[in-house]
């Protein structure tokens, strides 16, 4: 069992940045493959980034992509989601997510956070 807790959300206007961290509570956190999706209000959840177990592939939404990074710190058993350049349409409670192979499918995971609410003004 792998228990997940993200942080890091809040209100941020247009344009800044944001980090999201998941911290897992197993020490085999860096035998999993790790995924970030998110869920706007009336809409499925969608796919944001996903990183190997082993660091060394990564990713990204066609939406995120060359805005936000993921990158992942197995001594931590944490998981982190950098969120650049911001936008209104990025509004949505994000989690982590973790899994036996990287994937961009939700349903290859396992294991979820509660998620973390991002709202970005305009």
């Amino acid at each position: 069992q792998v228990q997940l807790v993200e942080s890091g959300g809040g209100l941020v206007q247009a344009g800044g940045s944001l980090r999201l961290s998941c911290a897992a509570s197993r020490r085999t956190f860096s035998m999993y493959a790790m995924g970030w999706f998110r869920q706007a209000p009336g809409k499925e959840r969608e796919f944001v980034a996903a990183i190997s177990w082993t660091s060394g592939s990564t990713y990204y939404a066609d939406s995120v992509k060359g805005r936000f990074t993921i990158s992942r710190d197995n001594a931590k058993n944490t998981v982190y989601l950098q969120m650049n350049t911001l936008q209104p349409e990025d509004t949505a409670v994000y989690y982590c997510a973790a899994g036996a192979v990287r994937s961009t499918r939700a349903s290859d995971y396992g294991y979820w956070g509660q998620g973390t609410q991002v709202t970005v003004s305009s």
